[in-house]
């Protein structure tokens, strides 16, 4: 039975019952033995997952527990009538035994059912089916229903199973997601996850733990690790293999808040004192395990891109990590070396894309805010260091001077309907841009969403910096002087973005751990 068929006959239950439907269509295109553990057939150790999607391909990805080749089939129904099958990459020690396929020539707005096989390469075994699910972007108007998200397995809070796990992720399941956008923090390779979390004399956590993951990450094979442990969580693997992954990247991946300034020279749990080293392994993992279509070859680690779900939206996956100049005071007038943030190639790219887009919502999914101050520590002169943009009230300096010229830029080319998404900082809020409250007005409105963490230590709030006029519309946070909660704590947070067909209304909802909407809001389209 393919899936719209069977959400139609499934209706009256709702979403959950849908869903149900799909993991049970799921569950049926994958043989018993892809649960039972079968030590002469290759296995999946970290599920499957989609990414990139658009309306005629796809990117599917595995990782095998050996040396492997890939075998992938897809087709418009459940029941795999009439499938294509592919030949995929060899999975070897290179790529840590994962793999990846462009699948191609699909059919636009339509439930795409997958399953990935391996095929031992001492002596040709073959691995039961692992099945996945995706949707492509519709060549039409579509209702679209997207979440976002960010920060996983940070602070030491891992998978507890007691607890029940990374359960935030079935929630965003439950929410039947056209695509998840992770905003970035996808692991938190500076953060070890122990067997157990004190507070005080009592034991509040008991971590799941492996090997790499007992220590901040220094080889390649730690930082790999980081990924393979929050793929062993049983949520997050079936979130993989139904909803399709826009991943992007902030600091975890390497080291807290890295930059051309990071020293680690007086960090005891670092023998690996050499930042760019640690960047180019943690680098090298994060493509490993993003299922993301690799960049052309004159750019080969890229992580910035526009992807198109039809009609509706653009989303403009950008990178505030890659580019920067180094993390300082940020109060320069003028720009200088240090002030970079998206970097002028980023920038021009995404002006010019933005300029060309012919969707009505344009979506900038950000790994930082843009008006929330992150601080830095202090720097040598004893002054505020920052690591986002915002460096307190005032005109715009140092990094804000990028922020500006891209906002003007948006006014000046009459770009309508621009949202910016992001996670981060560990609460959830939402921010409306004005510059009648601005110290930078040359600028139209816009709103910012804040949503996170997927499953960290709760922090916040931060103080918002007036340059770009923020008005704070609403905020959910630890109390004051508590951080660092854990996830138990209930203070774990999604968005949630509905796109009517009909009106082009942008619903954002912004949603706790168990799913439950904190607040919404409802943005009309403005005209050209």
């Amino acid at each position: 039975m393919g899936l719209l068929l069977l959400r139609r006959r499934l209706l009256i239950g709702g979403a959950a019952t849908s869903l149900g439907g799909l993991s049970t269509v799921l569950a049926q295109a994958q043989a018993p033995a892809a649960i039972t553990r079968d030590a002469a057939r290759p296995g999946f150790p970290s599920g499957v997952q989609s990414g990139d999607v658009q309306a005629d391909r796809a990117l599917v990805w595995a990782r095998s527990d050996r040396p492997a080749r890939m075998w992938v089939e897809w087709s418009t129904t459940a029941a795999f009538a009439n499938p294509t099958r592919l030949r995929g990459p060899h999975a070897l020690e290179a790529t840590d035994h994962s793999a990846r396929i462009e699948l191609s020539g699909l059919p636009p707005g339509q439930d795409i059912f997958y399953r990935v096989q391996w095929e031992d390469l001492a002596g040709g075994a073959a691995s039961q089916p692992m099945a996945g699910h995706f949707r492509t972007a519709p060549a039409q108007r579509r209702d679209v229903r997207f979440v976002w998200s960010g920060d996983t397995a940070g602070q030491g809070w891992g998978i507890d199973d007691s607890f029940g796990g990374m359960k935030i992720y079935e929630a965003m399941r439950q929410r039947n997601p056209d695509f998840f956008i992770h905003s970035g923090d996808t692991i938190y390779a500076d953060g070890p996850i122990e067997a157990e979390v004190k507070a005080g004399d009592q034991v509040i956590w008991r971590n799941k733990t492996t090997e790499e993951k007992s220590k901040v990450a220094e080889t390649l094979k730690e930082f790999r690790g980081a990924y393979r442990y929050n793929m062993l969580d049983a949520h997050v693997q079936r979130f993989n293999a139904e909803v399709m992954q826009l991943w992007q990247w902030d600091d975890h991946e390497i080291v807290n808040n890295w930059s051309g300034s990071k020293d680690l020279s007086a960090d005891k749990r670092y023998t690996e004192k050499n930042v760019p080293l640690l960047v180019a392994r943690g680098t090298r993992a994060f493509l490993e395990n993003a299922p993301m279509r690799w960049h052309a070859q004159d750019e080969e680690e890229r992580v910035y891109r526009q992807v198109s779900w039809g009609p509706l939206l653009d989303v403009f996956v950008i990178d505030m990590r890659s580019y920067r100049g180094r993390n300082t005071h940020n109060r320069q007038a003028a720009a200088d070396a240090d002030t970079p943030f998206l970097g002028a190639t980023q920038l021009a790219w995404l002006q010019q894309a933005l300029k060309g887009s012919r969707a009505l919502w344009k979506v900038i999914a950000a790994d930082m805010p843009v008006g929330l101050v992150v601080g830095d520590g202090k720097d040598e002169q004893g002054r505020d260091r920052f690591e986002a943009a915002a460096n307190g009230d005032g005109p715009a300096l140092g990094r804000e001077l990028e922020i500006a010229q891209l906002l003007s830029f948006i006014k000046r080319q009459r770009i309508r309907n621009t949202v910016w998404l992001t996670a981060d900082v560990h609460y959830t809020a939402a921010h409306h841009y004005h510059p009648n409250r601005a110290q930078f007005q040359d600028f139209d409105p816009f709103w910012e969403f804040v949503s996170g963490p997927l499953h960290a230590g709760s922090f916040g709030p931060n103080a918002l910096d007036n340059t770009f006029g923020p008005e704070l519309k609403f905020v959910k946070a630890p109390p004051a002087g508590q951080v660092n909660l854990p996830p138990s704590a209930g203070l774990q947070f999604f968005g949630e973005v509905q796109i009517d067909a009909r009106s082009g209304g942008f619903t954002v909802h912004l949603r706790d751990l168990t799913g439950n909407s904190l607040w919404q809001t409802t943005l009309a389209p403005q005209r050209t």
